[in-house]
């Protein structure tokens, strides 16, 4: 078995290598107890979990896989990214894995795979965690030019044709460390190894064009699921808890009230939801994961 950077960062963990209809899943698994689906965000690899997962094992068996396209997980047949689509092939490793029921804990892009999964599949998901996200609906209108400035790759990787492939192609290495190094708020605060893997995936045509389909769906096919859902008065029936960077703000609709929070926005998406704010950026579960660990172990309990 070839070395891989995260084989450091799992100690007692094995490898997932599974395969559902559209994906060749790879990431970690490990622990025993109830199951937890950790889903990781852009633009990282399962490896953001390395601080998080281990704890949680004690009481729980995680599993924790790069997203469709990301990491060392395989895309057959050049598939969708709606989020209804990974979400069915995230049910599908799930029960290939023998859980039928199980919690979900999103960061970033995992969280918004979450909420679909919870949204399309409640019958599964016992419970949903959402690290600094609110659903892609509420995003956009609430889009404004610190939001642009900020998350300005939600528009680059958005455009059409093969404009934002070919600026990645030209230097895949810096446009990544320059992310990092602006999510952290100092790449210097990231583990080596996780650092690592988030580069020998991003040095990936193939990963580099995932993450492309990933953003482009949250802006067409996502927002019209979400639509179609919040005019049908859907929820989720599961518990929700959302842990939110204390020091990012949540801009506030136009035209709405200034004071818009997290667990505002995401009552609208279901009855039972708790909000836990945490110091820290956008990176919580490497930056903060003693308090991440501290929040989701009552809540998934």
């Amino acid at each position: 078995m070839s070395v891989c950077p995260t084989d450091g960062l799992f100690e007692g963990f094995s490898r997932l290598d599974d395969t559902t209809a559209g994906v060749r899943f790879a990431g970690v698994m490990g622990g025993d107890g109830p199951p937890v689906l950790l889903l990781h965000g852009y633009p990282e690899t399962h490896a953001t979990w390395h601080a998080v997962a281990p704890a949680l094992a004690r009481r729980f068996s995680i599993v924790a896989p790069d997203l469709p396209g990301y990491g060392r997980s395989l895309v057959r047949n050049d598939g969708s990214w709606a989020k209804r689509d990974v979400a069915a092939e995230l049910v599908s490793l799930m029960q290939s894995l023998g859980h039928r029921r199980f919690a979900v804990v999103g960061h970033d892009r995992g969280a918004r795979v979450g909420y679909r999964l919870a949204l399309d599949f409640p019958e599964q998901v016992t419970a949903y965690c959402s690290i600094a996200v609110v659903p892609t609906l509420d995003v956009w209108p609430a889009v404004d030019r610190e939001f642009a400035k900020w998350a300005f790759h939600w528009f680059l990787f958005a455009q059409p044709g093969d404009l934002p492939e070919r600026l990645l192609a030209a230097d895949p290495d810096a446009f990544l460390h320059d992310t990092l190094d602006h999510l952290s708020r100092g790449i210097a605060s990231l583990h080596p190894l996780a650092i690592a893997d988030y580069r020998e995936a991003f040095a990936k045509p193939s990963v580099r064009k995932a993450i492309i389909k990933d953003y482009r769906a949250a802006y067409d096919i996502d927002v019209q699921h979400d639509a179609a859902d919040r005019g049908a008065g859907r929820k989720m029936a599961c518990p929700v808890m959302v842990l939110w960077p204390r020091h990012q703000r949540l801009v506030a609709e136009q035209g709405q009230d200034a004071a818009l929070t997290p667990l505002t926005v995401w009552r609208r998406w279901a009855d039972d939801v708790r909000e836990v704010d945490i110091d820290g950026d956008h990176l919580l579960p490497e930056q903060a994961p003693d308090a991440v660990v501290d929040a989701l172990i009552p809540f998934l309990a």
